[in-house]
């Protein structure tokens, strides 16, 4: 693919969200000069109207990734794009309180009117002693016993429980019911739908003291009831490089997440046929390209265009943590 001179890594500024069960880490932990308030979800990579991420750098500062990809298609993208908007949508997540417990429909439901398909992957930047999320039904548990569970107020009791820590990743695919528990610090990847069918908030009222709304019906619709209930991800080494340790966490048909540990200059070469995304978990680092070099803040997200097929980051201190999101080959 021949490179647009125009194009050059963005660093994105992300939308927040103030939703009833969020924290207020995000700012402090990423580095984010902002006033003190609820943050409960930063969508840092976001192409929706009701969230937009908007480029921070650059002589193309202030455009939206919405205009970004109109602009751009494939060369942004990748080569294999041919919908109106960007596939994924990338959030990090405070849970003060976990959050209702609830289901997304799948690519049939979707053509079936129910909403826009979301598979999700969680990675678990942090955890508490005795973390956990919901997610997926007990074996045998069928409609039946699934609706006298939520009239009894006993639902978690059908769920799995799994424990987690930080570092941990899990792939939740579509129709399968969850809820992200309290006090975790989570980066969420996953396909660009914002359609969520609460079956239960846990008797919770919203700031005007009303309870948040459910979508039973639809939910009952678009459960995966036969479904194994996910389990935690074995990261798979993929990189033999010396100063750099590259590990896959998620590979599934709509995204690919993997964790960099990089303690030296790491060149990547690749064929365009998606962008890369990255997200500095703690220091800055050095993006060096045939655009020039860019600056990534720590705990910050940027954009590789496709079109960018090489580029060497490098840490500016002794080692940085990364993650890595691109769309499968």
């Amino acid at each position: 693919m021949k490179t647009n001179a125009e194009l050059y890594p963005f660093i994105l500024e992300p939308a927040y969200k103030d939703y009833v069960w969020g924290g207020d880490r995000i700012p402090s932990r990423f580095n984010r000069n902002l006033p003190a308030g609820i943050y409960a979800e930063s969508w840092e990579l976001s192409d929706r109207v009701e969230g937009m991420s908007h480029a921070a750098n650059g002589v193309l500062k202030g455009q939206s990734l919405a205009e970004l990809v109109a602009r751009f298609g494939a060369e942004l993208v990748g080569r294999g794009f041919q919908t109106a908007r960007f596939p994924l949508l990338v959030k990090l997540i405070d849970t003060r309180e976990r959050l209702s417990i609830q289901v997304h429909p799948d690519n049939e439901n979707a053509a079936q009117g129910f909403g826009q398909a979301k598979t999700e992957a969680w990675h678990i930047l942090d955890a508490p002693k005795g973390g956990r999320v919901f997610a997926g039904l007990n074996t045998g548990v069928n409609q039946a016993l699934f609706l006298d569970a939520l009239k009894k107020g006993l639902l978690a009791d059908r769920l799995q429980s799994v424990p987690v820590s930080t570092g941990d990743t899990l792939l939740v695919p579509a129709g399968c019911v969850h809820a992200i528990c309290e006090n975790l610090l989570v980066l969420e990847v996953q396909q660009n739908s914002d359609t969520t069918y609460r079956v239960y908030d846990w008797d919770r009222v919203d700031k005007t003291g009303k309870p948040r709304e459910l979508h039973l019906e639809q939910a009952l619709k678009v459960i995966r009831w036969s479904d194994p209930a996910p389990a935690l991800i074995t990261p798979i080494p993929i990189s033999t490089k010396p100063g750099a340790k590259v590990m896959e966490l998620v590979s599934s048909p709509y995204f690919r997440l993997e964790s960099l540990e990089i303690t030296a200059p790491f060149f990547v070469q690749h064929s365009g046929a998606s962008f890369h995304a990255l997200i500095t978990k703690q220091d800055e680092v050095q993006l060096m390209s045939a655009a020039g070099t860019v600056i990534i803040p720590r705990g910050r997200t940027c954009l590789i265009p496709a079109g960018l097929e090489q580029y060497t980051l490098k840490p500016n201190g002794r080692q940085a943590s990364l993650l890595r999101i691109s769309l499968p080959a």
